[in-house]
């Protein structure tokens, strides 16, 4: 059941029509709540947010967030009533997202932060990040090497 009250920036057959490649759509709990971990945690800008659902754009890459209940009617609704942890075992990078500063934030706002920032064999420096649903963000940039 949608509850947005207004027209929504883009009409959704529109915006489905506009999309192409890969897209990555998150099931959030309640669309609110989750925009502040978008916004401050991982410096991302939110192109279009109401109750149901939001546009989120960073570091080159679009993603959506659904609220739970526009999923009313969709196959998923049960195993969203009985999943713990959204993603699983599913990794969202962000690449050019500070991993320090984005753990500060994220440390500051409360969420959990499952590893600090290090610096990892395969020449990136990056943290682990919990969302408020449960999701893992992997904000990362090149280590800095020396001449």
């Amino acid at each position: 059941m949608k509850r947005r009250k207004r027209e929504p920036w883009m009409s959704a057959d529109a915006y489905g029509q506009s999309l192409h490649g890969m897209t990555v759509n998150l099931l959030v709990r309640d669309i609110p709540d989750a925009l502040p971990f978008q916004q401050q945690v991982l410096a991302a800008r939110v192109v279009y947010s109401d109750p149901d659902f939001a546009l989120i754009e960073g570091y080159g890459a679009e993603w959506m967030l659904h609220a739970d209940h526009t999923y009313d009617s969709h196959p998923l609704k049960h195993r969203l009533q009985t999943t713990r942890y959204r993603g699983g075992t599913l990794e969202l990078r962000l690449h050019g997202c500070d991993p320090d500063r984005a753990t500060t934030e994220a440390r500051a706002l409360g969420y959990e932060v499952l590893q600090a920032p290090s610096d990892k064999p395969h020449g990136l420096r990056e943290a682990y990040l919990i969302d408020t649903d449960g999701y893992l963000w992997v904000p990362d940039l090149p280590q800095d090497r020396p001449t």
